[in-house]
């Protein structure tokens, strides 16, 4: 990469439609949503998507592998540890150690993010997270392991920011808004993985470490597929536009990163679709920058007050802890036995696979606002439920039980279709501040 981090100059950047406040009519196409055709490899798209998905996926493990664990650490017989009489409070840190985590590395990202690249910070993921996994494992008393969650949290936060950013940047255009979706899959998938695992290891000594230190190969898978890929062109090409480096330097590096990533049947098409990104991002460089104050002021303020308040709202009615403690509320409804109330857990992880996939499948078809509205009707009927139980049937075990099943069905089914869109950079803030 270049080091040269002179203001390109005016004449290069007039060769891409910069020499005037307008575009190159060659090029109008481009802004108006039209783009040459595009060839790439399905082989050579596989990888670019998988190793950043894998990110969401180690984020979905933590759900369900954590619901499991905080049953197995409590257990005098099975916990392996002379720590286990652990407090309401201490079983919270735990499993709320990743979310504080994730909230600063949100944070952190969008300060980091155009510094690193989307690869650099996606591999500083997979580096939180397997310190986060080998720590927590390992920790020989509470404290160090809420620190070990706490660092697998940072991971998950710069991955939730960094992921769908590098597979939009990277995939054909094609299959762009298949991959981003797949990769909100990857999540509920890594849940059903998380409690699975759980399901097989709660009834094993130390059990709790064997399902925290399951994440590590794959944390590592993460890490090496990344620092095997290339950067982002787009990525490498706006730096140049930023004036951080050189500014042929980073085209050509673009397009060597391009032809790695799509492949042979790219042919001698990538110095063209190099060209067509540079167009665009200096097209949309003659905008005026945005300063963080014009976010409150007219129709941003609204947009970011209905983005992030979609999603702070659906956080922050609670309906994310019961995944979190979806094994212990089972047990508590009546599935006494360790691991009948971790199986009946993949159940609700199953459900919200599938309604995942549907979801995805249906929304361009149906809208996101009738899915969102059909949401919040199912989060209010079943949180109704769950707090109806507790408040006035606690002692009635098998209507706990069915009322226990139809939330978890009604859950995985309405929870399930916020994955459908993805609200944008300031979703993941919003999401971790629930805690």
């Amino acid at each position: 990469m270049a080091s040269d981090h002179e203001q390109p100059g005016l004449s290069s950047l007039s060769k891409y439609g910069r020499s005037s406040g307008e575009i190159d009519t060659e090029h109008e196409p481009l802004i108006n949503g039209v783009r040459s055709s595009e060839s790439y490899s399905a082989s050579a798209a596989i990888f670019p998507f998988l190793f950043p998905a894998l990110g969401g996926l180690l984020y979905g493990y933590d759900i369900g592998s954590t619901s499991c664990a905080t049953i197995s650490i409590k257990s005098a017989t099975l916990s392996g540890i002379s720590w286990y009489d652990l407090s309401s409070v201490d079983i919270g840190l735990i499993t709320s150690g990743s979310l504080y985590g994730a909230l600063i590395g949100s944070i952190l990202a969008f300060n980091i993010a155009d510094f690193l690249g989307r690869r650099r910070e996606l591999i500083t993921a997979s580096i939180m997270y397997l310190v986060g996994a080998l720590v927590t494992a390992f920790a020989p008393n509470l404290v160090v392991m809420v620190i070990g969650r706490f660092v697998y949290g940072i991971g998950i936060g710069l991955a939730m920011h960094s992921a769908p950013m590098y597979i939009a940047e990277t995939a054909p255009s094609k299959i762009r808004g298949v991959l981003i979706s797949l990769k909100e899959f990857f999540i509920v998938l890594g849940m059903v993985a998380g409690y699975g695992i759980g399901s097989l290891l709660v009834e094993t000594v130390s059990g709790w470490r064997y399902m925290y230190g399951v994440s590590t190969p794959l944390s590592v898978i993460m890490g090496i597929g990344m620092w095997w890929l290339p950067a982002s062109p787009r990525w490498l090409l706006l730096r140049a536009i930023q004036g951080n480096g050189n500014m042929q330097e980073l085209r050509e590096t673009a397009i060597c990163c391009l032809c790695q990533l799509r492949g042979q049947s790219i042919g001698d098409s990538a110095s063209q679709q190099v060209d067509e990104i540079l167009t665009e991002l200096s097209y949309v460089g003659e905008e005026k920058e945005v300063t963080l104050g014009e976010i409150f002021h007219g129709k941003c303020l609204k947009a970011m007050f209905i983005g992030a308040g979609l999603v702070l709202f659906q956080q922050i009615t609670g309906q994310p802890s019961v995944l979190y403690y979806a094994a212990s509320i089972l047990q508590s409804a009546g599935f006494s036995a360790e691991s009948d109330a971790t199986r009946v857990s993949i159940l609700l992880g199953l459900l919200k696979l599938i309604m995942t996939g549907i979801a995805v499948v249906v929304v361009d078809r149906l809208g996101r606002r009738p899915l969102l509205l059909g949401g919040v009707s199912g989060m209010v009927i079943s949180l109704f439920l769950l707090g109806s139980y507790y408040l006035f049937l606690g002692d009635l075990a098998a209507i706990a039980v069915c009322i226990a099943v139809v939330c978890w069905v009604l859950s995985a089914i309405l929870w399930s279709y916020r994955l459908a869109d993805d609200l944008g950079g300031v979703s993941p803030t919003c999401q971790r501040a629930r805690t």
